[in-house]
């Protein structure tokens, strides 16, 4: 019973926490459609095989843990590892969502004997590795936020740090904890924007959209008309303003501070990611 299982093991945070893992020698079991057994959040049959000899799951429910299901699913699941010996769950959730709530009660009333649930903000990383990345490397990137909104931008890296701590570390330490997340400064997406111009070398800009003229970009992205309103309501929501406040969780798991999004933005810059 000593294999962690990391669900979303491919995404941003799934694949940093496994390859943290494997590099403390522990035994990683990346749960994605093309693992090894494959795990399926909406093929209960998945369940069982990607569970067995698990000490301790890494929760990152697709596509949203405030979707709708999402509660009923994780209340199931995590129930179903515990029974099977899981000792430790950590959940990816998100900052300022009501609707992510019983998603993370029904992780907490799982029964395991030490649960952490991670309240991330806006992920600097959705610039560099997810559905912004093509908009920045055009040169212009849209988003539904309110005018002249701030964010502190967490950087992956930060929240697998906090998510590896958690899964490996003094059990008690953890055990019952709801971290916020952020880096240590706000930032308007103009000023993301700013930033990003200054470290490819070239102008990006932020364009501001409502959100029926967001759920048009996404359908012309290729995203499904439910899964495009779905995502423009969550965006519209979320960046109107709620979470324009740091918080102190980096600090409080893992007694350091933050990233900083200059930081990060000259890490990506440096590997090409933006050029093109």
């Amino acid at each position: 019973m000593n294999t962690t299982l990391i669900t979303g093991g491919t995404g941003k945070t799934g694949r940093r926490i496994a390859a943290r893992l494997t590099e403390r020698g522990i035994t990683v079991r990346l749960g994605s459609r093309a693992g090894r057994p494959p795990f399926d959040w909406h093929d209960r049959t998945t369940w069982e095989p990607a569970l067995a000899d698990v000490s301790a799951v890494y929760l990152a429910y697709a596509p949203d843990v405030s979707a709708p299901g999402a509660a009923g699913t994780l209340d199931a699941f995590a129930r179903l590892a515990v029974a099977r010996g899981a000792r430790r769950l950590v959940l990816l959730s998100g900052r300022g969502m009501p609707s992510a709530v019983p998603a993370e009660d029904a992780v907490r009333g799982a029964g395991a004997e030490s649960w952490t649930v991670l309240r991330a903000s806006w992920f600097a990383q959705n610039f560099s590795e997810d559905f912004l990345l093509d908009g920045v490397r055009q040169g212009e990137f849209v988003l539904p936020a309110a005018e002249g909104v701030t964010e502190p931008f967490v950087d992956a890296d930060d929240i697998a740090d906090v998510a590896v701590e958690a899964l490996t570390g003094h059990l008690p330490a953890h055990a019952g904890a709801t971290y916020e997340l952020s880096s240590p400064r706000l930032l308007t997406f103009e000023e993301a924007a700013g930033e990003l111009s200054a470290a490819a070398g070239r102008e990006i800009r932020y364009r501001r959209a409502g959100p029926r003229a967001y759920r048009t970009v996404l359908t012309e992205a290729g995203l499904p008309p439910a899964e495009a309103e779905f995502t423009a309501d969550l965006f519209t929501d979320v960046l109107d303003g709620r979470n324009a406040r740091v918080t102190d969780g980096v600090r409080a798991a893992l007694g350091r501070a933050p990233r900083d999004f200059t930081d990060y933005v000259k890490e990506a810059a440096a590997t090409g990611v933006w050029q093109g």
